[in-house]
């Protein structure tokens, strides 16, 4: 007979629901246009059931593959725990994707089925020719969006409500091992074709160390408007949660408006940030009860140094600043490091920063972040399909982040830029979140993303520097103005040579903007390029 491994999810889950049945472990909550979506331990064991028996009516073997492309809903987390009962791998996929991404997503991980929401319906039904693998589709119907693509218009689809109205047949869990592979998180492609990166069950219930070094207490009670779809909200929301039974809350997706109202509603006391979201919550316009709220920390990966004392103050909460990918690699700044630092790894890793000889840099002096276990056990990446990305990941026994970085003398971290992707203007770096902080600032801009064009002095290496804006709702932008700020409140060579108006700043699944699409949008739209001038 087979024993229980409680780093498999499936028996973590059983466990949980047979001794906290009734603990409302995750909450969705509705926004003010719908009911809460509410689930205890049991519910979610239930629901996985049904729907691991769904599986396996629809042909899903051990290991085989299925897409889940859907906003955060509950059924994503019942999807994952019945993949774990049923030995199969899921690729989790941003609802917003479509067109040759979504095809290419869907035959390089050889999916052979699709679970998705109503709203994502008709993109998977567009590119079924170019995924041959893809034998069925469950649909979500969420009713939530008008105008969706029929479920019964759509090549093969059946309503996922049909299997879950099915009388509850517990499955027998086929997981063996904590090294099953369990999901595949595709990177976002920036630097060519996506890749997926292999997951073993043991990872994701594992997870929960991470909240242990962020020092969650046993009344914590984290919330996250990410999407479900990428690992932060995955690794450091969801599986802590279900790990150690702390009340997770969800929003559909990140909106910055009503963050501090979910949070006083709900008695959040934890949430996560990255990248450019930091900028869009601080260029909120400022409340009386801005400081009135149960948050006590701000899990970031990307704070502005500009703004990480004021966002403190503001907010009265802690910052704690963080540097981490699907692929491996932690540092965390608790707040007892300097302001800007994401921090040191913990004690069972070693972090050094190297030139392209693979010699160590001294404090102070950029190269590139590469990271192992302190007893220099060989990291282990596996990219789908990929051995020879996947070896040249951790070439020389150490995890290439691809990230330009630099520490102090003291041993903490900083993070410089992508590699291949420096900012450099009339000969200074520069470092685009004290562009951000100084424009998010300005009354009439809601969200700011500073990347860079080829510079027009054609110097080699040389980027001139451009402000992507949103306006505030309602209001006619004053350029000059914007450009003023900078004047006052920047170093010359820091203040954009563009500033680029547009309606939002595209954002992947995990709220990182987008650069290339507003590289295309500059190309083409004059219009709304602005000069100082």
């Amino acid at each position: 007979m087979r024993e229980p491994n409680l780093l498999i999810l499936a028996d973590l889950m059983q466990s949980h629901a047979e001794t906290k049945s009734d603990l409302d472990v995750v909450t969705f909550e509705g926004g003010g246009v719908r009911e809460d979506e509410i689930r205890t331990y049991a519910q979610l064991f239930e629901n996985a059931h049904r729907i691991a028996a769904g599986l396996i009516a629809r042909g899903m073997e051990r290991g085989d593959r299925f897409a889940l492309l859907m906003r955060n809903h509950p059924e994503f987390i019942e999807a994952m725990i019945a993949t774990s009962i049923t030995g199969c791998v899921f690729v989790p996929i941003d609802p917003r994707t479509r067109g040759e991404k979504l095809a290419y997503t869907l035959r390089n991980s050889g999916c052979k089925g699709v679970l998705c929401a109503d709203h994502a319906l008709a993109q998977v039904d567009e590119v079924r020719d170019r995924a041959p693998d893809v034998g069925w589709v469950l649909v979500l119907e969420s009713g939530e969006e008008p105008g969706v693509m029929p479920t019964g218009d759509a090549r093969g689809a059946e309503p996922l409500a049909a299997v879950l109205d099915q009388p509850l047949r517990i499955v027998d869990v086929r997981g063996e091992s904590p090294e099953d592979p369990f999901e595949i998180i595709y990177t976002s492609g920036t630097t060519g074709d996506p890749k997926g990166v292999v997951m073993a069950v043991r990872r994701y219930v594992e997870a929960s160390a991470i909240a242990m070094l962020l020092r969650w207490e046993e009344d914590e009670r984290p919330y996250t408007g990410l999407s479900l779809t990428h690992g932060n909200a995955q690794l450091l929301t969801l599986a802590p949660s279900l790990v150690l039974g702390r009340r997770a809350v969800f929003s559909r997706k990140f909106t910055k408006s009503r963050l501090w109202d979910v949070t006083r509603k709900y008695g959040c006391t934890l949430f996560n940030l990255l990248g450019g979201m930091s900028t869009a919550v601080y260029s909120e316009p400022e409340r009386d009860d801005d400081a009135d709220n149960p948050v006590r920390r701000v899990f970031a990966a990307g704070m502005p140094a500009g703004i990480w004392e004021r966002f403190e103050k503001r907010f009265d909460l802690r910052i704690i600043e963080g540097y981490g990918a699907v692929e491996g690699g932690l540092a965390i700044n608790l707040g007892d490091g300097p302001v800007g630092s994401f921090g040191k790894p913990p004690p069972n890793s070693e972090m050094k920063i190297v030139d392209e000889e693979g010699n160590e840099c001294p404090p102070g002096v950029p190269g590139e972040l590469i990271s192992r276990a302190a007893d220099g056990t060989r990291p282990k990446v596996e990219y789908f399909g990929n051995q020879e990305a996947s070896d040249k990941k951790t070439w020389g026994g150490w995890l290439r982040s691809g990230d330009v970085c630099h520490r102090d003398e003291a041993g903490w971290f900083y993070f410089d830029y992508r590699k291949g992707g420096g900012l450099r203007h009339n000969g200074d770096f520069v470092n685009p979140g004290f562009v951000e902080a100084v424009i998010a600032e300005h009354p009439h801009v809601t969200d700011v993303f500073v990347y860079g064009v080829e510079a027009a002095s054609g110097a080699p290496g040389e980027k001139d520097v451009v402000a992507a804006i949103v306006p505030s709702e309602n209001v006619e932008i004053d350029i000059p103005a914007v450009f003023a700020a900078c004047r006052a409140g920047l170093e010359p060579n820091f203040v954009p040579s563009y500033l680029q108006v547009v309606d939002e700043i595209p954002k992947t699944a995990s709220e990182k903007p987008q650069e290339r699409f507003l590289l295309e949008r500059f190309e083409r739209d004059k219009a709304g390029i602005h000069t100082e001038r």
